[in-house]
């Protein structure tokens, strides 16, 4: 069985590792589906804990059980014994935890050498376990104090332990996400809010979302087996790439991120299709004559988003979109004073601890601090966009496409650091274009406070710049 397994990974160009976990990450849909026909609220949660479980152990071994545990339980006695408390608490053992495995394996450098542990689940479940502390500790708080998403997701109610664990390894969710909320997580088991039996209209199909989600995995995958070859990280420490020209190794850095989001694309829409075809990735009905399923909940990246992005602004939207959700819920949100706006300090600490997340490497701290850099750069030609008069269509077309092309050159540059990690090759790679992705955004930003233009009025969805 092994042979055949090193063969079949060969194949495709992996390690036999990573072959196990791509195997156990499909048998996520399969697994997902059959959550429908267990019968009873109980069982559905011993089913979603014990297949989560049992899926870890056949992807990382029975240690990543052990790893999950921790974490989890660290939540649990928090809001068990220490409920005012329990998010701030929960926040910073679950951190804590995570940075000693991040630390401890060098996860970073194993995913770059074509291993796999159980860092990335870890990840995925740290952020499930931490918005569940928090939820319960808004549960405390006045409603008229709260913001939207938390009188939506605030608990009233401690889980039971089944209830909290089924959450937390549901279906192995935790592999590649998405994170959903604990109260989304319970109404759906249950039957209620908008899963509820007793509600009018169609029961969601889901088998036509997941098909969609299944087809756009294999397209994704295909794309990035294809591109790989052409593409390798290694390139930017070979001799050959000093010799080319300053187009040349722009234009490569493009490339190279281009070919590496592939990959995320592929691992997204096959937790996508997991999700849906569960039922929990449902979020409603369109509102039109023919009302349409919606599956908003799974959905962790639009690909035709990303690549097409008219600023950076509206990459946080539609790249890993349910870990940026939560990132606006429980950090950014909740750093800015009642009454005051939203500034850089909130931006950059939002990314901070998004760097921190994805572990201690100085390739990750350097990408989220470039792309706090890169969005405030981006909201300054979104505001000399704003400012030209509307019968200047041309001009102001050009400030579209421009922010387009600074949003391409921008990402593809600092995405250089995410993926090869080390402090020296990503300012080797950096200082081969002249810092022109850091040079960019900082002249921008101090640019955007010596012309100043005034400010028109905006219409509601225009505020999100």
């Amino acid at each position: 069985m092994e042979l055949d397994m090193e063969s079949m990974a060969a194949i495709i160009g992996v390690s036999v590792p990573v072959f196990r976990f791509l195997l156990c990450f499909l048998a996520t849909i399969p697994v997902s589906f059959l959550w429908r026909i267990v019968p009873g609220r109980l069982p559905k949660h011993v089913y979603s804990a014990a297949s989560g479980a049992i899926l870890s152990y056949l992807s990382f071994g029975f240690s990543s059980n052990l790893h999950f545990l921790v974490p989890m339980m660290l939540g649990y006695l928090s809001m068990l014994l220490f409920r005012s408390l329990s998010g701030i608490l929960t926040f910073f053992l679950g951190f804590g935890y995570l940075i000693g495995c991040h630390v401890y394996y060098m996860s970073g450098d194993a995913w770059k050498e074509g291993g796999i542990d159980a860092t990335g689940a870890l990840m995925v479940l740290t952020l499930k376990v931490i918005s569940c502390s928090i939820n319960y500790n808004d549960g405390l708080l006045k409603e008229e104090d709260l913001r939207e998403a938390q009188k939506k997701n605030r608990l009233i109610k401690l889980p039971s332990l089944i209830e909290y664990f089924g959450y937390c390894l549901c279906c192995g969710s935790h592999f590649a996400g998405p994170v959903f909320e604990v109260k989304d997580y319970l109404e759906w088991t249950e039957g209620k809010g908008i899963w509820s039996r007793s509600e009018k209209g169609p029961k969601p199909n889901p088998f036509g979302a997941t098909l969609r989600a299944i087809i756009q995995a294999a397209f994704c995958m295909a794309m990035y087996l294809y591109l790989v070859p052409h593409y390798p990280l290694t390139r930017f420490t070979e001799p050959v790439y000093n010799e080319w020209g300053f187009w040349k190794k722009l234009s490569y850095q493009f490339m190279a991120g281009f070919t590496a989001r592939w990959k995320y694309y592929f691992i997204w829409s096959i937790s996508e299709a997991s999700i849906i075809i569960s039922g929990l990735g449902f979020s409603g009905w369109t509102e039109s004559s023919s009302p349409k399923a919606l599956w908003d909940r799974a959905k962790n990246v639009d690909v035709f988003g990303v690549e097409f992005a008219k600023s950076s602004v509206q990459l946080p939207l539609v790249w890993n979109i349910q870990v940026s959700t939560w990132l606006r819920h429980y950090v950014y949100e909740r750093l800015v004073q009642k009454g005051k706006r939203p500034g850089f300090f909130q931006l950059l600490a939002t990314q901070t601890v998004s760097a921190i997340w994805h572990g201690l490497y100085p390739g990750y701290i350097i990408f989220f601090v470039q792309s706090a850099l890169m969005i405030a750069g981006s909201r300054v030609i979104y505001r000399w966009q704003q400012a030209v008069p509307p019968k200047m269509a041309l001009v102001k077309n050009i400030f579209v496409f421009l922010n387009f092309a600074y949003t391409v050159l921008v990402l593809n540059y600092s995405a250089v650091g995410f993926m090869v990690l080390s402090l020296h090759e990503t300012l080797a790679s950096y200082g081969s274009v002249h810092y022109i992705g850091t040079v960019l955004p900082i002249s921008l930003i101090l640019l955007g406070h010596v012309i100043k233009p005034g400010k028109p009025a905006r219409s509601k969805a225009s505020k999100d710049q």
